[in-house]
């Protein structure tokens, strides 16, 4: 398993990051669909990897943006596909553009189970699995955890539900929300009073060992912690005692934990029996 820091947006300054992120321990990074000739030097000095991530809406977009990942030499892509209005017929033209466009650039290609996209759903991703047997997903849980509710109801009955999706991961984006926001500050991890790290962790298991029983050669799995810009809201905000709308805790710091947790997964999926 590597572990990519996510990603260019978190830092003003990313060539300036990459020593701190390669002292932290992460393999590699994660940015958008193209990366400066400075920051790729950069990686290939310190021995980091980097893989993209992308929207493509039009399956007449897909080549195009696996080309330029390729050719930036990157290890792997995430993309948010579509933008969950579409019909069967057109999701599936998207998925059917995706594979082929991943074996052609050689490029691993990984479909996010993201908020407005065609994953926006567990149904329709399950179904989307058996349809596509060899489609391969970055796993974005918080996405379902919250929009989908899936304490709601009973989360060891969606857990089992998920077991197609689960088998199929091989990206991670390793952040942990709780039923009413998609990313929280956990501390350092602890279950006790945060039942969903111990659901996370369920699910991160149970991804990692599908990707144990059925990777093949060159196969790999990557975790990336998800932290991001803070424009982008996804930490929470309070206001301090001045009135300032302040982020709850430290993301970068934050970014750690999620990483502890992971390993700790992989550990147990390593386990007989898991």
């Amino acid at each position: 398993m590597s572990e990519l820091a996510l990603s260019d947006m978190q830092f003003a300054n990313l060539e300036s990051a990459l020593e701190p992120i390669r002292e932290a321990g992460y393999d590699g990074i994660q940015v958008s669909d193209t990366v400066s000739s400075h920051v790729r030097d950069g990686c290939q000095r310190l021995g980091l990897s980097i893989a993209g991530s992308g929207r493509v809406n039009l399956p007449n977009e897909v080549n195009a943006l696996a080309a330029r990942m390729a050719d930036a030499g990157f290890v792997a892509g995430t993309l948010h596909l579509g933008w969950g209005m579409e019909d069967d017929d057109a999701a599936r033209a998207l998925i059917d553009a995706v594979l082929k466009a991943s074996e052609k650039r050689r490029l691993p290609l990984y479909v996010e189970t993201h908020r407005a996209t065609v994953l926006q759903d567990i149904w329709r991703t399950v179904q989307f699995t058996r349809w596509y047997p060899e489609l391969r997903l970055n796993g974005d849980f918080s996405h379902w955890y919250t929009g989908q509710e899936l304490v709601y109801g009973g989360f060891e009955n969606k857990f089992r539900f998920l077991e197609p999706v689960l088998q199929r991961v091989r990206f991670l984006h390793g952040r942990i929300g709780n039923p009413g926001c998609i990313q929280v500050d956990i501390g350092d991890g602890d279950v006790e009073g945060q039942p969903y790290v111990a659901h996370f962790r369920e699910l991160w298991t149970a991804s990692m060992a599908g990707f144990l029983r059925s990777a093949g050669p060159g196969d790999h799995l990557i975790f990336s912690p998800e932290l991001l810009a803070a424009g982008i809201y996804y930490a929470r905000h309070f206001r301090d005692s001045e009135g300032k709308l302040r982020e709850e805790g430290d993301r970068w710091q934050q970014s750690l934990v999620p990483c502890r947790i992971a390993r700790e997964c992989f550990v147990q999926a390593l386990a007989p029996g898991s």
